[in-house]
């Protein structure tokens, strides 16, 4: 079937900056004890601005290095298998299992990390709590390297949720990030900076919402973007969101997307159906977005890549808005209690924190097809995340609400739980349900 292209569509002008701060940072991690700064590891939704009072740190986040990890597929293999020969069992979460073989082989892929090579040492771990695996996670590597480790709860809060819970939540968190504050002093013998720590949260408040602001740009047909350049922007706040590079990398990218939107440059010359997909991708395998641009299909939405880095907020008809910046807020933090309480905010509002619920995630799940425009949806069985947990719920709201959904079997980064022609046979029966077909050069 011949299409002609209906939009006008270009790469990114910042593209080059997203991939240099990528590499900067792997490249920062692994110089950060040769350079005589901390290096902390834990969750990438981890409060990575806490350790900033203490002075020059690099924080490696697990999930973006268990992805990155899962991109060679053949190392990743290796690694899961070190994870297994330890006893550990499979249906853990692979990010995990990912990075505890690079941990145990004393090992990074090379294809990825080719300046790397050995896993690198934490000078201690700082995790959230929250997904399940998490405190263990750290706990495991606390224990192998003999470090410290301090595991911060965040306390999970329903849509229904009222102000009363959520202002003794935040009283929790806030009491804890004090504590740990006490903690880091202790075991690093250093003295705490406030004013650094200000800054860092201010940065992560202004990236998170800016980043918010360019996935609501996504609700414009064309879609500016599409999900597989999204998930490699997200990362940019999982990685170094309490750094001034973030905010301003952000700033920059959503001048560019609005400018996309205004003078109609599409992420797909040829758009004509537009999908939803959750959760996370198949790391190993993202050319299914591409195989899905050959029918003019672009995927403009997910749960789980809107859950990263951004700081969403709800409206009051349960639609998603962007957060706002601490300028647009008339906002300014003078000190420590004002930096924690408004990062204590920030989490326990977090539509990510109460995704966890898996009626939470229904209603959300239908809530971003409908705004987002999606004419049908694309859903992961990942057998390497708990966030999995009513997905089959949501593809019989997504169908009860007039979107047609596929599912398929996978495992996020772990390739040997993914059949790749089956999946994508699946896929192309369901496009062409839709009556879709293949476009023609």
């Amino acid at each position: 079937m011949t299409v002609k292209n209906k939009y006008e569509t270009k790469p990114l002008d910042c593209w080059g900056k997203a991939k240099e701060l990528r590499k900067n940072f792997y490249q920062d991690v692994w110089e950060a004890k040769e350079k005589g700064k901390l290096l902390v590891t834990g969750g990438e939704y981890s409060f990575l601005p806490l350790p900033a009072g203490l002075g020059d740190y690099e924080f490696l986040g697990g999930e973006p290095f268990g992805a990155t990890v899962a991109t060679d597929p053949e190392f990743c293999v290796r690694a899961h298998d070190a994870t297994a020969a330890r006893g550990y069992p499979t249906n853990m979460c692979a990010y995990m299992r990912a990075y505890w073989g690079c941990m145990f082989l004393d090992e990074t892929p090379p294809s990825v990390f080719p300046f790397f090579g050995k896993f690198i040492r934490p000078d201690f771990c700082l995790p959230w709590v929250m997904c399940e695996s998490h405190g263990k996670w750290y706990q495991t590597v606390a224990e192998y390297y003999d470090i410290p480790i301090y595991a911060i709860d965040v306390p999970l809060r329903p849509h229904s949720s009222d102000e009363q819970r959520r202002q003794s939540h935040i009283k929790h968190l806030v009491t804890q990030l004090n504590d740990a504050i006490e903690w880091m002093e202790k075991i690093t013998k250093r003295k705490y900076n406030d004013e650094r720590l200000i800054e860092a949260v201010s940065y992560e408040i202004d990236s998170t919402a800016l980043w918010a602001k360019v996935c609501e740009l996504n609700k414009n047909i064309p879609a500016p973007l599409d999900m597989k350049t999204m998930f490699s922007l997200y990362v940019i706040n999982g990685l170094i969101r309490y750094k001034k590079e973030a905010p301003e990398f952000y700033r920059m990218l959503y001048d560019e997307v609005k400018d996309r939107v205004k003078n109609q440059i599409a992420a797909l010359a040829t758009e004509r159906f537009r999908v939803l997909h959750d959760p996370e991708p198949v790391w190993h395998y993202l050319r299914m977005f591409r195989h899905l641009g050959e029918f003019g299909v672009v995927c403009v939405a997910s749960l789980y890549g809107f859950l990263v880095g951004t700081a969403f907020e709800r409206g009051e008809n349960g639609s998603w808005v962007p957060a706002k910046t601490l300028e647009e807020r008339g906002l300014r933090l003078g000190t420590r209690e004002d930096a924690l309480r408004v990062l204590a905010e920030s989490y326990i509002d977090k539509p990510a924190v109460m995704g966890w619920y898996p009626k939470n995630k229904v209603e959300d799940t239908v809530r971003i097809a409908k705004d987002w425009r999606c004419d049908g949806a694309i859903l992961g069985l990942n057998r390497g995340c708990t966030f999995t947990a009513g997905q089959m719920e949501v593809k019989w709201a997504l169908q009860e609400n007039g979107i047609p959904t596929v599912l398929y079997e996978a495992n996020m980064a772990d390739p040997r739980e993914f059949d790749e022609k089956g999946t994508m046979r699946r896929i192309d029966m369901f496009l062409y349900n839709q009556g879709l077909e293949k476009l023609e050069d």
